[in-house]
């Protein structure tokens, strides 16, 4: 393939080049995936109102997410398993976030440690962290996340348990890949992918194996994750956790206009409107579908970001014109990184921030801080229309 043009080109790029079960996992959804094909799908309900003979010079798509300055309201999402889509993937990926002046957000699921991304780029960058029930082990977590220089704290609400995910458990996903038959055949046909993950000393989950008693290798980490989320996590547990933290704190997996509520008063600097991309409630509201209501009921009283089926710059727009502050992208960077690596994720990077500029130009803006609503056929009321007619 030439130069990727789309978020598509890199998608079908890394389809090819990442073995099943890991495509798989960032490309799918629970049960029927009803959810997360709506989280793309619904953006195409909100219209751009394009405007003509306007002042577009000087264009610039500078702004903040939880105080921080970014070059565009963009930043990478916390994701699972990313060093599985291409050898020491967070670190990539990492690099590629600071060189284009975004955030990037590790995983508490990551293949690559706290220490690597700090030894390794050597810049600050924001953590995402599951409530387990060994909480002596959060407690330590979290202060590994202080000493790496973690600069904002991401803490999921949404996954105390795990959604119903079918392809992975008919792919038998592990990490690294067990030796089965269909997996040695379908590794032959990746041999890049192959020699790079040979090349590379990480390949189990970093943050876990060797940090928790009794887990010091892959096949003890399965049965003792399989046993640590914890369905009793409650408000209480997020004071907790925001006290011993003591820093910059964003709650992520926030659909509800309700839950917005009680994490508005929690006393968190931002939320993310989410739905685990589709990878838990199998038909619950799509991310831009639920953001209205939530705005309505915190805007103002809380920063509000989003997460969920941004595939170009033009939906990064859009949730902001529908009062998000900011955005996070999942799906898209890892494609990138499947594709081609570090270049990959400043590719897709590249593309949004193009497609981002170009777009509020042509909607006849030259800051993205002037983003609302009057740049949606309709305004706000159309698109909610639009939106609840999905």
């Amino acid at each position: 393939m030439a130069q990727p043009l789309t978020i598509e080109d890199l998608r079908i790029m890394a389809k090819r080049r990442v073995p099943r079960m890991f495509y798989d996992y960032a490309d799918s959804g629970a049960w029927t995936e009803s959810t997360y094909r709506a989280n793309e799908q619904d953006f195409a309900a909100v219209k751009l109102r394009q405007r003509v003979a306007v002042d577009m010079t000087n264009r610039t798509l500078a702004s903040t997410m939880v105080g921080q300055p970014v070059a565009m309201p963009v930043a990478l999402a916390p994701t699972g398993l990313t060093g599985m889509q291409h050898a020491d993937g967070e670190i990539l990926a990492a690099r590629a976030a600071h060189k284009a002046g975004v955030p990037f957000t590790l995983s508490t699921m990551s293949i690559c440690s706290l220490e690597d991304i700090a030894n390794h780029v050597g810049q600050p960058f924001w953590f995402q962290l599951y409530v387990m029930k060994d909480r002596d082990f959060i407690s330590r977590l979290i202060q590994r996340a202080k000493a790496a220089g973690v600069t904002a704290l991401v803490l999921t609400l949404d996954l105390q348990i795990l959604g119903q995910r079918h392809k992975d458990v008919r792919n038998g996903l592990s990490a690294p890949p067990k030796p089965t038959l269909m997996n040695m055949l379908n590794l032959a046909t990746k041999p890049r992918w192959c020699l790079k993950m040979l090349d590379t000393p990480r390949r189990g989950f970093g943050n876990i194996v060797g940090h928790v008693t009794g887990v010091a290798d892959m096949s003890s980490l399965s049965s003792w994750t399989a046993d640590q989320f914890d369905p009793k996590l409650n408000w209480d547990d997020v004071k907790w956790i925001k006290d011993l933290w003591g820093g910059k704190l964003i709650l992520k997996g926030i659909l509800d206009a309700e839950d917005a509520e009680m994490a508005a008063q929690s006393g968190a600097d931002a939320i993310i409107v989410s739905n685990h991309g589709g990878r838990q409630l199998d038909g619950a509201l799509s991310s831009i579908a639920a953001l209205p209501a939530i705005v309505d009921q915190v805007g103002g009283r809380i920063e509000i970001l989003f997460d969920g089926g941004i595939r170009s710059g033009q939906d990064v727009i859009k949730a902001l014109a529908l009062g998000a502050h900011g955005t996070f992208i999942g799906r898209a960077f890892l494609y990138g990184l499947g594709a081609m690596g570090e270049a990959g994720v400043t590719r897709c990077l590249d593309i949004i921030r193009k497609e981002l500029d170009v777009t509020m130009a042509l909607c006849g803006l030259r800051d993205i801080l002037d983003v609302d609503a009057r740049i949606l056929v309709g305004g706000r009321e159309g698109a909610v229309k639009a939106l609840a007619g999905r």
